[in-house]
């Protein structure tokens, strides 16, 4: 089975497109796989609302019939999905096809990818062996195919998101979605964001050529960006068998991380170029305010909602502000212990977070979380105020960020009728009419950045 692709960067792909892409794409799969009986979808949860994965989810569901035995959102660290939140994402599916992944207890080790393995990728600054930890459900459901769905977009840990990561931090434990997020952290993120190839994703790649070259593993990715009208357009669909799964369907066999012939990866490679030239704005001058909107029904976590920081920081002046509109976040992290570390110790730098676990036996044994307080500080270079209903002002202060009313922020900016770009702002009760803004209605679909950078 070789690569499949459809679209490009003035693409807007439709329901008749994407119905002859996924059905060229099951007519593969059961060529090569002798017509699969027992097929696990994986997809990301409802952080990834716009990637379109529910809507292929839903689609896919339709066309397998009985064939789909069950589907398993690859939530990292995040919650479990609720019976609501899988209505949004996936309407019309039972709610008895899901599994739920838990990456503190739901896993089994296969093995461990050597420390110098990690050196080396590391450039000297870390040495620690990469556990091989992996969803039971993932391991043991005795699956004939695992198609793997997500979204490739640029990404503050691994780059550019999904292919393995999906799999290798999407239905991971605990240790490993640490260490691979402190390896980006330690790497930097202004060295990582929007490239497809990183420390990051060699690690994740050797992960699942290691561990999971087993499965027969099918990945299908999307790339989603904004037309000018401010709509979401669905630029391209692309797919492919992974590994030694490519092999076992008639692949030919080629010197590729040294194993057979990985479609998936020259997917995936073509998914990221289309991402880089639709998902990356490049900007002729770095923004002295920024104004960046979180959808209450995706964002509901510091966690999670920090993409606003993550993919502007690289285009914000420094001394300038960057105003997160959070109507949703009531919570810091994605769960009660990684939510308890982040209000110890806060969104203070890089220098105060090595300090930290060094001092914090905790939180040095939950290193994603030190990651999570790296990338989502400005490292003392601009301001960032988080505009919150469910979070109060001293939460939101105690963790190191600024704070201002909602009702303040919307009579400074308008920005409930703002269009992704420059706006003006009509300074009402502020003084400050005519004030140049940029803004960002959704973080999740794009990577903003100075031309210098």
């Amino acid at each position: 089975m070789k690569a499949l692709r459809l679209g490009g960067p003035e693409a807007s792909l439709g329901p008749g497109d994407i119905r002859a892409f996924l059905d060229g794409l099951l007519a593969a799969i059961d060529e090569a796989y002798g017509s699969p009986r027992r097929i696990l979808i994986v997809p990301p949860d409802q952080t990834r609302l716009h990637s379109r994965s529910g809507d292929l989810t839903v689609q896919l569901a339709g066309l397998l019939g009985k064939r789909l035995a069950a589907i398993l959102p690859a939530t990292g660290t995040h919650r479990a999905m609720g019976s609501a939140e899988r209505a949004a994402m996936f309407p019309g599916l039972p709610d008895a096809l899901f599994l739920g992944h838990d990456h503190r207890k739901g896993t089994r080790r296969l093995g461990a990818i050597e420390a110098s393995f990690v050196e080396e990728l590391s450039g000297g600054r870390l040495h620690f062996p990469f556990p091989g930890d992996f969803s039971k459900d993932l391991l043991d459901g005795g699956w004939d195919l695992v198609l793997s769905i997500g979204q490739v977009v640029p990404h503050e840990v691994v780059g550019m998101a999904n292919y393995t990561k999906n799999l290798v931090v999407g239905l991971g434990g605990a240790e490993s979605i640490d260490l691979s997020h402190w390896l980006g952290a330690v790497v930097g993120l202004e060295d990582i964001m929007g490239r497809a190839d990183t420390p990051v994703r060699r690690l994740l790649d050797e992960s699942a050529r290691r561990f999971l070259g087993h499965l027969p593993v099918v990945y299908l990715f999307t790339v989603v960006s904004r037309e000018a009208s401010g709509e979401l357009a669905l630029r391209g669909l692309f797919a492919g068998p992974a590994g030694t799964a490519a092999a076992r369907a008639g692949a030919p066999r080629a010197d590729v991380a040294g194993g057979p012939a990985d479609e998936a990866g020259v997917a995936y490679r073509e998914a990221a170029a289309l991402s880089a030239k639709v998902n990356i704005e490049t900007l002729e001058r770095p923004l002295e305010t920024c104004v960046v909107r979180l959808d209450p029904s995706e964002f509901r976590s510091t966690w999670l909602g920090n993409k606003a920081i993550y993919r502007t920081r690289m285009a914000m002046a420094s001394g300038g502000e960057l105003f997160i509109l959070a109507p949703g976040i009531d919570r810091f992290g994605e769960d009660p212990r990684i939510d308890a570390l982040i209000r110890r110790h806060g969104y203070h730098g890089t220098a105060a977070t090595l300090g930290a676990v060094d001092r914090d036996p905790e939180l040095a044994s939950c290193l994603a979380a030190a990651a999570h307080l790296v990338h989502g500080s400005s490292e003392g270079r601009f301001r960032i105020t988080y505009c919150t209903e469910r979070l109060s002002r001293a939460e939101v202060e105690g963790a190191g960020y600024g704070w201002m009313d909602p009702a303040e922020a919307e009579a400074r900016f308008g920005a409930s009728g703002a269009r992704d770009g420059w706006n003006t702002a009509p300074g009402a009760g502020g003084g400050r009419g005519g004030e140049p803004y940029f803004f960002v209605s959704n973080p999740a679909v794009g990577l903003w950045k100075r031309a210098d950078t």
